[in-house]
């Protein structure tokens, strides 16, 4: 199976869901939410797109690097690239059913596993979080993202994630309004700075806080313990008129790269895509809707294969701009 067969069957499995448009910038599936869309206008998801398109490379061809070095080294785990899969849940809700939870949940898990690399499992309205957990504890790795619920319950999930075998658990602060979790009647709220620090010191795995946009939020998060931060707006699903994340993260990274891992995700469809992020701060990336199209295109060998696609085109993107590893990426690679 080759990565446009995957495409090929997810636009079939995803017909009136997602068009799986050529170019993903996010404007035909505007307002699918619940769906794979932007919410509202979509000015958020696109502007994710757009953020991302307005950088450019300055490219080089003058040098001796013809291996880049691509691994990481995350959460105590050594991964194939600096690419993690971002929790996507609500098989019924998103996607019509048209996959069970845990066969979507497995598909990300295993698949991101087989590339060398790991995949968040995610947490939604009624006994999701029940099923997701499944594929986690089949798997042995992975890392488990929890709604912003009441603190007993979101530190309850936490240790089915530490019974699972996760290797980092964490709190997606920016589905504190999520349509989703409103609709079933299930409280989300926004997180306290009391909370977050309850949550660090209640488990010994790190903390993920997922959705934050401000540099003042981002050295809250890492003042009160979190051993990672992810820049965020939830894929431009939760709110209207939020920046591109990558426009944002360089200023986020100058308060708090190296005292939490900074992760970041929005828009992310192609190993240079990944590159512009790490080139801007993160030390690496998550990404989302590719992996739907993965997961209903080929299970978990589609999803692997999106992971593989990334690589390859990660280390030409290197290779094009002069970087011998992702440590060594910066920003000067990029046109000011």
């Amino acid at each position: 199976m080759k990565w446009e067969d995957v495409l090929g069957r997810a636009r079939e499995a995803l017909k009136g869901i997602c068009n799986l448009c050529p170019i993903c910038d996010m404007k035909a599936c505007a307002g699918r939410v619940p769906g794979i869309g932007g919410i509202g206008t979509g000015s958020s998801a696109k502007n994710n797109y757009e953020a991302l398109r307005s950088l450019r490379f300055k490219m080089k061809t003058l040098h001796d690097v013809t291996e880049p070095d691509i691994n990481v080294e995350l959460f105590g785990q050594k991964l194939a690239m600096p690419v993690i899969g971002a929790a996507v849940a609500g098989a019924a809700i998103n996607f019509k059913d048209r996959m069970n939870e845990v066969d979507l949940a497995k598909a990300q898990v295993f698949g991101a596993l087989e590339a060398g690399t790991i995949a968040m499992i995610g947490d939604g309205p009624g006994d999701l979080y029940d099923k997701t957990i499944e594929a986690l504890k089949g798997a042995g790795k992975g890392i488990a993202i929890i709604k912003p619920r009441k603190l007993d319950e979101m530190i309850r999930r936490i240790r089915m994630a530490e019974e699972a075998g996760a290797v980092a658990v964490g709190v997606d602060v920016d589905a504190a309004g999520l349509v989703n979790m409103r609709r079933s009647g299930e409280y989300v709220g926004p997180l306290s700075l009391g909370a977050l620090r309850k949550i660090c010191e209640s488990t010994k795995l790190p903390v993920i806080i997922k959705g934050i946009m401000t540099e003042e939020e981002a050295v809250m998060a890492s003042d009160a313990g979190a051993g990672a931060i992810v820049v965020s707006n939830h894929g431009g699903r939760v709110l209207d008129d939020l920046p591109g994340t990558i426009s944002v993260l360089p200023g986020i990274a100058s308060k708090v790269k190296g005292r939490s891992i900074l992760l970041a995700d929005g828009g992310v469809r192609s190993g240079s895509d990944v590159l512009k992020f790490i080139a801007c701060g993160a030390d690496a990336v998550l990404v989302g809707r590719p992996v739907v199209w993965g997961a209903f295109g080929g299970g978990k060998e589609g999803v692997r294969l999106l992971y593989e696609k990334l690589a390859d085109e990660l280390r030409i993107a290197m290779i094009l701009t002069s970087c011998p590893s992702i440590k060594e990426v910066s920003m000067s690679i990029l046109q000011s």
